[in-house]
């Protein structure tokens, strides 16, 4: 826990019989008798948290007057008491704004407590006026355009969610940066290059919605209407367009494999599916050309679950559901030339394609680049592009594995056609052949995803933490102490060992160790591990 983070609110009550908090900034005590309560009781501070709730007090007065020179000065000349609750409210606000301060709650997750979290929001967090005008690009001309957070500026906003509802259909949730954005007018999806017509725009409570006209800078609500507009996309002014920074999403690691338990199920899983993947960017639903399977790809085991139980409660359907596979991929480490050649004659016309293509490793991280640097007529131009179809197809069924193969640059120098026997067809079979041969003559390997993993564990567990990790083929990267003498490891580990690891910590630590993983990046496997993952594909 960092020394620059502090109480605001103390709990009153212990686990379940939490029924409210003291505020720290007017020694006020608020209270509720029951969770189904709407409004909380203001009274004074208990007695016997009185003397604690003045110490955390003093700690927090001291820590806001660093903010202000002539409020500290007023501190030191005239104490605690000469700090009035609004004086220190600014103090604490200006310290929190400048980012390395932090106000503590706590309580609980029920009912109207919930008004003191919302009260810190307003009483402390930035408003969109405190942040500065917001960049980005003119999809017109790429020059660097700002909007502030002002009505009379240009309508920019971003589409930050989607949701389903069975009333209205799709939501997208908006946030408008600048401007104003009104129901009925037409805007413009930088991200897609479309118009699109906004039907109606509603405010969020909760499970009720509250129709609008407009909503300006600053402002969240939803909107119905949008077709092709998804999480990410930037709607703005038709006469003043700017692209928003998008929203990065990593690849999802992790897949199953999902079948309807009924015929009944079938249609109803396709639409659920369809509907989960429009909402959330990290899942992703592909069927298995091998083996016709759908298969489900997310960022971890419980985003899965939690899928699977949206599928039931939400769509009423049922799936079986496979063993969790790892999203492996493969690549080069070497550098190849090779000759992809289709000729084919059978009565009548025939087939011909004749390619060289230079095969070597691409950036981490950079993908699939494709370069063409023929000279003359060797191939013709309309040929070329059939040549990159033949080598991304056979580049995503894989190589040495059948996983897709990533990170390589392919360049098509040289080759030679037919004037009556080449077509298209032939020259994208004679990329795939070339393609084929080029990576297993490139040194290839297979990739796993790794993941930053990060446990929390009291003291006493440590070592079978440590040594859990080091069996998972875990590497620590540090170890650092925290609060009340727990302490928090931190590792790099195969996706592919960590499948059931939140059961397996549990058990290790008497279920008081914690922790969270994420990806961090793909890396190599080690050759034996390969040869297991060749195998097993293989059968």
């Amino acid at each position: 826990m960092s020394k620059n983070a502090l109480p605001v609110h103390l709990p009153i009550g212990f686990e379940k019989d939490i029924n409210g908090v003291v505020d720290l900034v007017d020694m006020k005590a608020y209270t509720y008798g029951d969770f189904t309560d709407h409004e909380l009781v203001q009274g004074e501070v208990p007695a016997d948290m009185l003397e604690k709730a003045k110490n955390a007090r003093s700690l927090l007065v001291e820590a806001a007057v660093e903010a202000d020179d002539a409020l500290m000065e007023k501190f030191f000349e005239h104490g605690e008491e000469a700090i009035s609750v609004d004086e220190l409210k600014a103090a604490l606000r200006k310290r929190v704004l400048a980012g390395d301060f932090y106000l503590v709650t706590g309580g609980d997750g029920r009912g109207v407590i919930v008004e003191k979290v919302l009260d810190l929001m307003v009483d402390y967090l930035p408003s969109p006026l405190d942040v500065d005008a917001i960049w980005g690009k003119n999809p017109k001309t790429g020059e660097e355009v700002s909007r502030k957070p002002d009505d009379k500026e240009p309508m920019a906003a971003l589409a930050f969610k989607l949701a389903t509802d069975p009333f209205v259909g799709k939501l997208i949730f908006v946030r408008v940066y600048s401007g104003v954005l009104t129901a009925g007018s037409y805007v413009l999806n930088t991200t897609t290059g479309e118009k699109e017509r906004v039907g109606r725009i509603v405010r969020m409570h909760a499970d009720k919605r509250e129709d609008v006209d407009k909503i300006a800078a600053g402002d969240i609500a939803a909107v119905v209407g949008l077709k092709g507009t998804f999480t990410g996309h930037t709607l703005c002014d038709v006469a003043h367009p700017i692209a928003l920074e998008a929203i990065t999403f990593p690849e999802p690691p992790v897949s199953i494999a999902v079948e309807p338990k009924t015929k009944a199920d079938q249609e109803k899983m396709g639409i659920a599916l369809g509907r989960l993947a429009e909402e959330d960017p990290t899942f992703r639903v592909h069927t298995d050309d091998e083996t016709g399977q759908t298969i489900m790809s997310g960022m971890g085991e419980l985003h899965l679950e939690i899928l699977i139980d949206r599928m039931k409660r939400e769509f009423n359907v049922e799936a079986n559901v496979g063993e969790p596979q790892v999203a492996f991929r493969e690549t080069i480490k070497g550098t190849s030339e090779v000759q992809g050649k289709h000729a084919k004659q059978s009565g009548g016309r025939g087939q011909y394609g004749d390619v060289w293509v230079r095969f070597e490793p691409n950036e981490q991280g950079k993908g699939f680049e494709f370069i063409d640097v023929i000279k003359g007529g060797v191939v013709p131009q309309e040929y070329r592009k059939p040549v990159e179809q033949g080598v991304i197809e056979t580049l995503n069924g894989g190589v040495i594995a059948g996983y897709p193969v990533v990170d390589v640059k392919a360049t098509l120098y040289d080759g030679s056609y037919h004037d009556v026997d080449s077509s298209e067809l032939a020259f994208k079979l004679a990329g795939a052949l070339a393609t084929r041969e080029g990576i297993k003559q490139a040194k290839p390997v297979i990739l796993e995803p790794v993941m930053h993993v990060e446990v929390t564990t009291p003291e006493e567990f440590m070592g079978d933490i440590i040594g859990d990790l080091n069996s998972r083929r875990g590497r620590i990267d540090a170890m650092e102490d925290l609060m009340g003498g727990a302490k928090l490891v931190k590792a790099i580990v195969p996706l592919a060992n960590m499948f059931g690891y939140t059961g397996d910590i549990r058990s290790m630590s008497q279920g008081r160790a914690a922790s969270t993983m994420e990806l961090a990046h793909y890396e190599e496997v080690p050759p034996n591990v390969a040869q297991e993952i060749i195998e097993k594909r293989s059968k």
